[in-house]
């Protein structure tokens, strides 16, 4: 494991731009995935064994815990993946933590309970290649144990698209989509820190929040790619139930109500 203070961020976009600022910056892609964890134990093992199965690999992947008591930690180590610990938990805070020491031109967020294809980096080099898209993700198929969420998949594709064109048409008709944490985010090192990158004082739906920002640097792209998700809060709260609460934080963060507020409505399902 290794352990590592938090250094400022500015330093941290400065060594960016500086790292990135070539001719070839878009054309050589070094992808660094971020896990966020907290209590992840039951989960994390899987993930990490299928990242190492991905052709080409990653970089490198880290995992940043935001002081798990369980056996997450000790998981991540065994796998040989770095481990940094966070100072305090939050995934906004922890993800912005991991990004200052990722050495990758290009950042990868991943959930960990999220499945994603054996060619993920490919992906990630063929949307970026194109230079006027800034941040991607993909289809998110949420699957338990004996079922897979099929409506519960398809409205969170669509809202996708519906949410900017209803919520802020004048960014949805500039390329705006509006990604979440369980899509695989993905994005340029210099676009994410000339952004802000994640807005810590969000406790829920900073993922969109930054989709807002990153708008200004270029679209933002939906891949025709799927990742798979746990369904351990849809099963947790029930179908119809997580859909209305999914509906609803939707359309009040929509119109500009507090994230604190919102968070109110949204548990952590472990």
């Amino acid at each position: 494991m290794v352990w590592i203070e938090r250094s400022p961020l500015a330093s941290a976009h400065k060594v960016a731009i500086a790292s990135l600022h070539q001719p070839s910056e878009r054309k050589m892609f070094q992808v660094s995935i971020i896990i966020p964890t907290l209590n992840e134990a039951s989960i994390l093992g899987r993930t990490l064994r299928q990242l190492t199965i991905l052709d080409p690999p990653p970089v490198e992947v880290l995992v940043v815990d935001g002081g798990s008591h369980d056996e997450t930690v000790a998981i991540a180590r065994l796998a040989g993946v770095q481990v940094l610990i966070c100072d305090r938990s939050g995934r906004s805070v922890q993800m912005n933590h991991a990004a200052t020491f990722a050495k990758g031109n290009v950042l990868c967020f991943l959930h960990a309970d999220t499945q994603v294809p054996d060619d993920l980096i490919n992906v990630i080099e063929q949307t970026l290649a194109d230079q006027t898209v800034a941040c991607g993700g993909f289809i998110s198929l949420m699957r338990g144990a004996e079922t897979t969420r099929w409506g519960i998949s398809l409205h969170n594709y669509l809202k996708t698209y519906y949410a900017p064109l209803l919520f802020r048409p004048h960014l949805f008709f500039r390329g705006l989509r509006l990604l979440f944490g369980d899509q695989a985010m993905f994005c340029g090192r210099v676009d994410f820190w000339d952004c802000g990158g994640f807005n810590e004082a969000l406790p829920i739906l900073e993922d969109g929040d930054l989709c807002l920002r990153l708008v200004k640097k270029g679209r933002i792209r939906q891949v025709n790619r799927v990742v798979q998700s746990c369904d351990r809060r849809v099963a947790h709260w029930g179908a119809w139930k997580a859909t209305g609460i999914y509906l609803y934080i939707g359309c009040l963060w929509g119109v500009g109500v507090s994230a604190d507020y919102l968070k109110r409505f949204y548990e952590d399902i472990r």
